[in-house]
């Protein structure tokens, strides 16, 4: 059997509280990275989302700090407000066993208040942008930190934070202990391992095989004009919650409505919304109460909704990673998934390069459409919304 935290080098307390919300055997990567990390060692991990990483630098971060300690002693840098949020859910109770406190810093809620927490806080997360801010206004200095956790080195890297990055990690002192966690060290968040690590210990934990059903690829050609009542008519099925991605904030919000004169009831989630707002949005669809939700790519990263079994398209996506990621909302847990992505014609060639890339060149061409996209679609697909097992929209 695996070993306990206990016979990792976790204090009875910090043990404690870990069983007292459930965890009492670490996951691999808690294996791999607790030992290194209370050694005082850099990490490297490369391991997906899901993979139980928050607990692998919260618990060790939390056992080196001190009480008296100057603060912030400590700083964990994530990607999105959603996951700064988790991350200082799940590290609440192991602080507590250790008398220490963590606060989060992020935008869309007020500044001062957060000034007020992050400068008592032993343990800061921080999204770059309002960490920034604040450091700015002179509200917090970040001189005393020695340890560094760069969480989804990766997604911070697609969202362009490398020169706030470089900003923030120049302001603190270089013997510190950094660990960084990643999806994937090739590429930029390699680099900016090599940038800011010294002698890393370096883990690679491969995704478990998920316990996902074979998701359903279609590809739908649509008119301009045409979108919106496609849209509808995918969504008058019986289904579990649908997420619909469109390229823009102001598109969702504009989708919202269009939804809504069509009678049917969507929330829009996008990186205008305070974080309020989107913790509403999300909280209202995971428990049904509304079953669309309208959102752009930054601002779904990091959902994880098992009862998604629809993921539209309405905006075509521009690549092929954004099109894995949007689809990879769907099919969680072993339960039903369908992708459809919807094609204006001008699109053809551009979405058809990227169903080739993905093997789903036999899925596209069933639409309708040529073979590698060359030309227009061959004929105008037949609209033929699957129905599937799960709740409908209309039930509520």
């Amino acid at each position: 059997s695996s070993p306990s935290f206990a016979e990792l080098g976790v204090s009875p307390a910090v043990a404690d509280a870990l069983a007292a919300r459930g965890f009492t055997r670490p996951f691999a990567v808690q294996r791999l990275v607790i030992p290194d990390a209370l050694s005082g060692h850099d990490v490297l991990a490369e391991s997906p989302t899901g993979s139980g990483k928050t607990l692998a630098f919260a618990v060790p971060i939390l056992e080196r700090l001190r009480r008296e300690d100057p603060r912030p002693a400590a700083l964990v840098l994530a990607p999105t407000r959603e996951l700064a949020g988790q991350i200082v859910d799940e590290s609440r109770a192991v602080a507590e066993a250790r008398g220490l406190s963590v606060a989060a810093v992020y935008g869309g809620v007020g500044i001062e208040r957060q000034a007020k927490a992050a400068r008592r806080a032993h343990l800061i997360v921080a999204t770059p942008g309002r960490l920034l801010d604040l450091m700015a206004r002179g509200d917090i200095r970040l001189d005393n930190i020695r340890i560094l956790v760069l969480d989804e080195a990766d997604r911070m890297m697609d969202m362009g934070f490398r020169p706030d990055l470089e900003r923030i990690v120049s302001t603190i002192p270089t013997d510190r202990q950094t660990l960084l966690f990643s999806a994937t060290l090739a590429g930029a968040p390699g680099d900016l391992a090599r940038a800011y690590t010294r002698n890393p210990r370096r883990h690679g934990q491969r995704a478990a095989p998920e316990r996902t059903a074979p998701v359903e690829h279609r590809f739908v050609s649509v008119l301009h004009e045409a979108k919106l009542d496609t849209l509808v008519a995918e969504l008058d099925v019986t289904r579990g919650l649908a997420l619909v991605f469109v390229r823009t904030k102001r598109g969702a919000d504009r989708l919202v409505k269009r939804l809504g004169a069509k009678g049917v009831k969507a929330l829009a989630l996008h990186g205008n919304k305070t974080q309020n707002q989107r913790e509403r949005a999300l909280a209202s669809f995971e428990a049904w109460d509304v079953d669309t939700l309208v959102a752009t790519d930054v601002a779904a990263r990091g959902i994880d909704v098992v009862d998604i079994t629809h993921v539209i398209n309405f905006d075509a996506p521009e690549d092929r990673d954004g099109y894995v990621h949007r689809t990879g909302r769907t099919g969680r847990a072993g339960r039903d998934g369908v992708a459809i992505t919807f094609v204006l014609g001008d699109q053809a060639r551009d979405v058809g390069a990227i169903a080739q890339g993905l093997g789903l060149q036999r899925d596209f061409e069933r639409a309708g459409f040529a073979p590698h996209a060359t030309a227009r679609p061959e004929r105008q697909s037949a609209h033929q919304p699957l129905r599937r097992p799960g709740r409908s929209r209309n039930r509520r």
